[in-house]
């Protein structure tokens, strides 16, 4: 698994863009914003040792695989632009790679400590990475194990990784088989700059340099960005029908959330829980329901969360909403930075009946699609950094921050519930150290009015699910956890997967369906 060109081999000082550095400037003790996940391994039987130390040794001889391992912020004098990265003078393996005292941890507790952890933030005057091994751990019933297991939680800031820096991360560090590969070492000629190479009026001629990019894009992009916008509205004008003013009104298909025990400010606790489902009856199921795999976890979740807020709060009339990121990434970009936005999905959390439930998620997830056609092209991902820090690292966080405190998440209007992102992982066994991975359940990021997270990642034939909530707001996470794996089982009694060679039980199954619209 070769690396991609690195970012050491451009001497240019590039800034953080604006989308990765907002990730810095709004982060507070309650908000940290950093995702990660908790792994667990076998580690083959006859091993003997310290999987501790092996990891240590097995990544120590690939940092230079991936730039987040070796680079660190350095910030602009008098904050005048966004922070850069630069090359660490050295990483301290011992900081970054921490072993967890504790042995014979069942695997709940290994998730309460891997949630404590999530809580707490990054240093950044190190690489924003951490990993912490989980040494001894006692297979939850129905594991059969010839090795023994063992623990993985990391965690990594939101600023240095997104989904493209995730893939050069998991090709660094892990293999397609027990036996790691052969690397070559690190070529002492492509050594970074570090801090102390920076200039003052370098660095301020950079920050003056970006901003002048950022206005002269924005300018080049607003002809499109006006022509995909008209289009998108003259689009929903003709599908709404009507006649006169009115009727070239844009319409939009989802309206404000309703108010649920999620939408509060938050503290700086986390819960956490896992759950598990096989990937291939969910695609079946998915394909039965006339929709994508993704359709099919947005029902599973639904369903979950109604039966959650029946039976622990209180269901609201209206349907809950989901924040749910996009990728905004050209195929030929190879950029490590953040190229995503935000929409949201009706997730028929009011309807009662399955079929019903499942047609909403559709209809909805068609109309993200529909518009992302037009806007992805020009959603922004990055901003003029001139002064930014100021206003997003003082103004914006004071208001996120009072917020989140003042109690005005409870009472404001919100757009979203809570937040839940599809992340496809291979279909393959991965391997760290010569232990082989069997879980990937992923923790990402809560904050202020959306106080639950659900993460899905596939891999190696399994849906892993990561929920992460504020302690406060959802102290019974572990229910939800549940729940998901129960809608789960009650998914393969509404979208059974139909034999090819029965082509009139399929029509009749398609009418059924059609008919619930």
């Amino acid at each position: 698994m070769p690396a991609p060109p690195h970012w050491r081999d451009n001497p240019a000082m590039k800034s953080l863009s604006g989308l990765d550095a907002t990730f810095l400037y709004l982060e507070t003790p309650e908000t940290p914003m950093h995702v990660g996940s908790l792994n667990l391994y076998e580690v083959p039987k006859g091993f003997k040792g310290s999987f501790h130390k092996a990891v240590q040794q097995h990544i120590g001889r690939r940092m230079h695989l991936a730039p987040i391992f070796s680079r660190r912020l350095a910030f602009m004098p008098f904050d005048l632009g966004h922070p850069i990265w630069v090359e660490a003078d050295e990483v301290d393996i011992d900081f970054h790679i921490r072993k967890v005292a504790g042995k014979a941890l069942t695997v709940k507790q290994v998730e309460a400590m891997a949630a404590k952890l999530h809580g707490q933030l990054i240093d950044r005057e190190h690489p924003l990475w951490e990993f912490y091994v989980f040494e001894g751990i006692k297979p939850p019933a129905g594991m059969v194990l010839e090795g023994k297991l063992v623990g993985f939680y990391s965690k990594i800031h939101h600023a240095a990784l997104d989904g493209k820096g995730g893939t050069v991360l998991a090709n660094a560090m892990l293999d397609l088989t027990p036996t790691p590969r052969e690397v070559a070492p690190a070529d002492p000629a492509r050594k970074g700059r570090t801090a102390s190479d920076l200039k003052i009026g370098e660095m301020i001629g950079a920050v003056f340099s970006n901003s002048i990019a950022q206005y002269a894009k924005l300018a080049r992009s607003l002809p499109a960005a006006a022509t995909s916008l008209g289009s998108a509205v003259a689009r929903n004008s003709i599908k709404g029908g009507g006649k006169g003013i009115t009727s070239m009104r844009p319409r939009s298909p989802i309206g404000l959330a309703p108010k649920t025990v999620f939408n509060v400010g938050i503290t700086r606790d986390r819960v956490f829980a896992t759950a598990r489902v096989p990937f291939a009856e969910c695609r079946a199921m998915a394909k039965t329901a006339g929709g994508t795999f993704n359709d099919m976890v947005l029902w599973i979740c639904s369903t979950a969360l109604r039966n959650f807020l029946t039976e622990h709060a209180t269901l609201p009339k209206k349907p809950l909403i989901a924040a749910m990121p996009v990728s905004l990434r050209e195929e030929s970009n190879k950029e490590l930075n953040n190229q995503a936005s935000i929409t949201v999905v009706d997730l028929g959390t009011h309807l009662a009946h399955p079929l019903k439930r499942m047609n909403a998620i559709l209809a909805s997830t068609a109309k993200v699609k529909e518009a992302l056609v037009n806007l992805k092209s020009v959603l922004p991902t990055d901003y003029p950094s001139l002064l930014a820090p100021w206003v997003m690292g003082g103004a914006a966080k004071a208001l996120f921050k009072t917020y989140g405190k003042s109690g005005a998440a409870e009472k404001l209007p919100t757009i979203a519930n809570l937040a839940i992102s599809n992340v496809p992982g291979p279909q393959v066994p991965l391997y760290l150290a010569g232990a082989r991975m069997l879980t990937f359940h992923p923790l990402s990021i809560v904050m202020h009015g959306l106080a639950l997270n659900i993460t899905i990642q596939t891999y190696a034939g399994n849906v892993d699910f990561g929920v992460i909530a504020d302690k406060k707001a959802v102290p019974r996470v572990q229910d939800l956890a549940d729940a998901l794996e129960a809608a789960f089982e009650e998914a393969k009694t509404v979208f059974v997967a139909e034999a090819p060679a029965a082509p009139a039980k399929k029509a009749a199954r398609k009418a059924k369906v059609k008919a619930q619209r």
